[in-house]
């Protein structure tokens, strides 16, 4: 399963916006051949972060499958 947490603390310093969390979470996805997506905590407060930064991820990681 891959948390939004373990994204986070591997790689958000390198993550300055929505769009390249979607970027990386794709890229996570697909290099693990994950089938889960675990939201568990709240991402940050990108300038570029929507409303429905959860839905938005959930389409993001399932779509990479």
């Amino acid at each position: 399963m891959l948390s939004l947490s373990e994204i986070l603390l591997k790689h958000g310093d390198q993550i300055s916006s929505f769009e390249e969390l979607k970027e990386v979470i794709v890229r996570e996805a697909l290099a693990k051949g994950e089938m889960f997506f675990n939201l568990d905590i709240e991402p940050p407060a990108y300038k570029d972060r929507p409303t429905t930064w959860y839905d938005e991820l959930e389409m993001t990681f399932s779509s990479a499958r």
